[in-house]
């Protein structure tokens, strides 16, 4: 069977029923990682409302361009090797969707510095029900009710299925809320690089080396800006936050505390983010409501 227009159709259907509900594991992803002290549960609540809003527009669209990269190219590639080997259409549509899923994993981590062992799982599972949803819809169908009406049933129940799972999951306590790691003076050590060549050397002992760093101008709790900073500084770690702008009390989110030495800038508090394997330092910088946060993540 060619790919035609009703062939499309069918595709597009079936990639977009899964897209709200991966959209919503995404989201509460999100929320469950680091927020970067900014945002919270209303933020992340409203960009969900925003979100829920657009999909009817978005959806079909986004289903089109999957099926496009992985579902139709991989059905071509079935149907090729089929007439060779031994085998259902279907089972090597299903095996040559995984992997086009996973070499998509590929550029993903090169452009935008994800995971790739973590993003290619996800790419490939993707391609799972496309398949068999196409396999379903072998049978005749009569114009774009039968296939639509369908992908949405799909979808809204594929969405309240992980909706229920994520609420249950949190209120058992499965999944716990975050909580950035504990790193001695030992483990920040090191090198840190952030976006636009920023670099900061934090040597043991307490003396470090700046690159390309941004760090405070203005006093804190007055919407701060920040300079590019060169050359020397001093660094301490905080493990109680006791320097942390944003701390309701005594106590904050742990930090370093970095004083340049030459005149750029003043003492910035970098607060610790990431995991125990991947640690990162960030400042959120400008206004609190729209800040701009810089990130370093650790040089192995």
């Amino acid at each position: 069977m060619g790919w035609g227009n009703k062939r499309l159709n069918e595709a597009a259907a079936v990639c977009a029923a899964q897209l709200p509900a991966v959209g919503l594991i995404w989201w509460i992803r999100e929320q469950l990682g680091d927020d970067y002290a900014y945002g919270g549960a209303y933020g992340g609540a409203f960009g969900l409302a925003c979100l829920l809003v657009v999909a009817p527009l978005l959806v079909p669209v986004l289903g089109l361009l999957h099926a496009l990269a992985q579902v139709v190219p991989a059905e071509a590639l079935a149907r090729r090797t089929a007439r060779r080997a031994r085998g259902p259409v279907w089972a090597w549509h299903l095996g040559f969707g995984v992997l086009l899923g996973g070499a998509w994993a590929v550029p993903a981590a090169l452009l935008w510095d994800w995971s790739f062992t973590a993003t290619a799982p996800l790419a490939a599972a993707l391609g799972v029900l496309p398949v068999l949803g196409l396999g379903w819809l072998r049978r005749p169908t009569r114009g774009s009710r039968a296939v639509w009406l369908p992908s949405l049933l799909a979808s809204v129940g594929l969405f309240l299925l992980v909706f229920v799972g994520g609420v249950l999951a949190t209120v058992t306590g499965v999944v716990e809320e975050y909580e950035p790691p504990k790193l001695s003076a030992a483990q920040l050590a090191g090198e840190w690089h952030g976006s636009g060549g920023a670099v900061l050397r934090l040597r043991p002992g307490g003396e470090a080396e700046l690159t390309a760093l941004p760090a405070e101008t203005e006093p804190a709790g007055s919407a701060p800006s920040f300079a590019v900073c060169d050359g020397t500084a001093t660094w301490r770690p905080d493990a109680e936050g006791g320097h942390d702008p944003d701390a309701d009390g005594p106590e904050g989110r742990p930090g370093v505390v970095v004083r340049p030495t030459g005149g750029c800038g003043r003492q910035t508090y970098w607060r610790i983010g990431g995991t125990e394997t991947a640690p990162e330092l960030f400042v959120p910088f400008g206004d609190p409501d729209a800040p701009d946060v810089r990130i370093l993540k650790r040089v192995p």
